[in-house]
């Protein structure tokens, strides 16, 4: 399940979104139930009709991707080659700036990019609750709790991962797969007493918050990695650089998650994919910021 770090990334002239990214969803859910919002003031939340009443507007038509410009790494590469050869963190920095604001043409369309991540996201944390509050599996899922009973924690893991991500032959998904795993490996490191189909909420969120930070190094990886290994000295060198870089990922996820808790935001089972989205755009602000 592990994810190359071979890759050489995407190039120039390609979509920067890819078109089996989820978009976002045109009217998100805002409660806790997952129940749709409604503006209306008829009945069901419907809009009144009458002769007097504008008709509902349409949901816009999707604005195709940009294509990306020849060369879009060239920066991210430079900055991360002098990373790996010298390991001054302000370098990495540097490289994860551009990454975001030329790789990607800015933290708007990276959000969008990495709109599999919130979707995965959305669909792990559901799994997860429907387990944990006894709910029954559909025939055939690896989540049944029949099949699953007494099994130990690396088949619950593999058992997740299957439900949430199967495999569909894209990179996307091999990453996400693996960002699953990884991601419930270190919540028993941190919970070692946790029981994966019985998480509490805060073990959900917990279990989210790494989901994200470890897919959105991964995707880096396949997009970037292979500079790093390229030019550090050694490859034991590389592969302490990049652990730097994914530590530092994970912190910058962490604080965003933390900054929409202090606003009064939370990981439910409605808002999962908003959250990750809102989260996705602190955590690529803050790459792109990055000015020293």
């Amino acid at each position: 399940m592990g994810t190359s770090a071979s890759s050489k990334g995407p190039g120039g002239g390609v979509p920067m979104v890819p078109p089996w990214v989820p978009p976002a969803s045109p009217n998100p859910p805002q409660d806790g139930d997952g129940a749709a919002p409604t503006d209306g003031d008829g009945p069901d939340g419907q809009l009144p009709t009458g002769p007097n009443q504008s008709p509902p507007q349409q949901p816009a038509q999707a604005q195709p991707s940009p294509l990306a410009p020849a060369a879009r790494f060239g920066g991210t590469r430079l900055n991360l080659g002098k990373f790996a050869r010298g390991g001054d963190r302000r370098d990495m920095r540097r490289g994860l700036r551009d990454y975001v604001r030329k790789g990607y043409g800015g933290r708007a369309t990276a959000v969008k990019r990495f709109g599999g991540t919130a979707s995965t996201a959305g669909t792990l944390y559901g799994a997860l609750s429907s387990v944990a509050g006894g709910q029954a599996a559909s025939p055939g899922s690896p989540l049944d709790p029949v099949l699953l009973a007494g099994r130990a924690a690396r088949e619950v893991m593999d058992a997740i991962v299957e439900a949430v991500r199967p495999a569909d032959g894209t990179q996307d998904a091999e990453a996400s797969r693996a960002a699953i795993k990884d991601a419930l490996s270190e919540l028993l490191t941190i919970f070692p007493d946790a029981d994966l189909l019985n998480l509490s909420e805060d073990q959900r969120g917990a279990a989210i918050e790494r989901f994200v930070a470890i897919d959105v190094y991964r995707r880096a990886v396949l997009d970037i990695g292979k500079t790093i290994q390229d030019k550090a000295p050694t490859a034991t060198v590389g592969l302490a650089r990049l652990k730097e870089v994914k530590d530092y990922i994970k912190q910058t996820v962490a604080a965003a998650f933390r900054k929409l808790r202090a606003a009064g935001d939370r990981v439910t089972t409605g808002r999962v994919n908003q959250f990750v989205r809102a989260a996705l755009g602190e955590t690529f602000q803050v790459f792109e910021a990055y000015v020293r």
